[in-house]
């Protein structure tokens, strides 16, 4: 199903949906040519594929508003408005980075823009941004937090444990799951006898929904709906975004040895930025020079961000204590 533009989705806002999406497959593609060059030390779990849901969710959140990240999430910090800068600067160990360097890809923190920390733990987070949900509401912020996480996670104590909680306390907490079909190398289908995570919702009493995780119309569309819900006290609901990452698991695994190349190719034909470009294209919405620009832009974007991080010192190697 394609949502067309309406009043809520509009020309500007889905020029804004393509940038973001954009930024975040061109910026994840650097970053695994600078670590497959040997520029950029860690450990990447890259998001391409996925920048549908992340831009789509993150459209609908205020600055204020808290997001819970997974290993895979840079997509995520920069859709909450990390910026590539401080971000690239992080993932290259540099004292600039959002965390001084200190974290890298799995432990990226940035508070001050909301973006609570990406987390190397399977289902750490959901826990984590369910007490945040809690406190926003004790304080009566106003505040929305954003739990994502991967098919690997329903099945853990945390996914459910944390369900629960915010259903029984009405907490203002959407659940994100980002469905890419495999946990690693695990088939969900494999992990599992029910494979509809939506259909978890109901045993909690919550609203639960399957998205197009590909389509950003239907992920902005699904997650406004559970963002307002939220803030105007109508508790959590939990959100199955199917989607895919046509990369392997992490830099390193070339993704081909429990995945059919034929699966990889055709789920690279529904690219969401791809398909974005040609819907507004085809409808008359926008033209190749619009799409043109954003591209430049996003060019210059990336090499600022990169020549930032490159140039950046290393920390002190007498700070190695701080903060512990």
């Amino acid at each position: 199903m394609q949502t067309a533009l309406s009043e809520e989705i509009d020309v500007e806002l889905s020029l804004d949906l393509y940038r973001c999406m954009l930024q975040l497959r061109d910026f994840e593609l650097k970053v695994q040519e600078l670590y497959r060059t040997g520029s950029m030390p860690g450990f990447v779990h890259l998001y391409v594929g996925e920048e549908a849901v992340a831009a789509g969710v993150c459209a609908s959140l205020k600055r204020e508003d808290l997001v819970y990240s997974t290993h895979r999430g840079h997509g995520h910090a920069l859709a909450k408005g990390v910026p590539a800068r401080e971000l690239m600067a992080e993932l290259w160990g540099k004292r600039t980075g959002c965390c001084g360097g200190r974290g890298g890809s799995m432990h990226t923190f940035a508070p001050e823009y909301g973006f609570m920390g990406t987390n190397g733990i399977v289902g750490g987070s959901i826990p984590l941004a369910a007490g945040s949900a809690l406190a926003a509401q004790l304080r009566n912020s106003g505040q929305v937090v954003v739990s994502f996480f991967g098919d690997g996670a329903v099945n853990a104590g945390s996914f459910h444990e944390s369900l629960n909680l915010a259903a029984v306390w009405n907490l203002p907490v959407v659940f994100a799951c980002e469905n890419n079909l495999y946990a690693t190398e695990m088939a969900f289908y494999r992990a599992t006898k029910n494979t509809s995570v939506a259909s978890r919702a109901a045993a909690y009493a919550i609203p639960g929904q399957e998205v197009d995780g590909v389509d950003v119309y239907e992920v902005y569309g699904a997650a406004k709906k559970a963002i307002q819900r939220a803030r105007t006290g109508g508790g959590p609901t939990l959100l199955e975004f199917k989607t895919y990452r046509t990369l392997g698991h992490h830099e390193g695994d070339p993704g081909t040895e429990y995945r059919t190349r034929e699966e990889v190719a055709q789920w690279k034909a529904r690219c969401p930025i791809k398909s974005l470009r040609e819907r507004m294209i085809g409808s008359g919405q926008a033209n190749e020079s619009q799409f043109e620009q954003i591209q430049k832009d996003t060019d210059a974007w990336l090499d600022d961000a990169v020549q930032f991080a490159k140039s950046s010192p290393t920390p002190d190697p007498q700070t190695v204590l701080e903060h512990s």
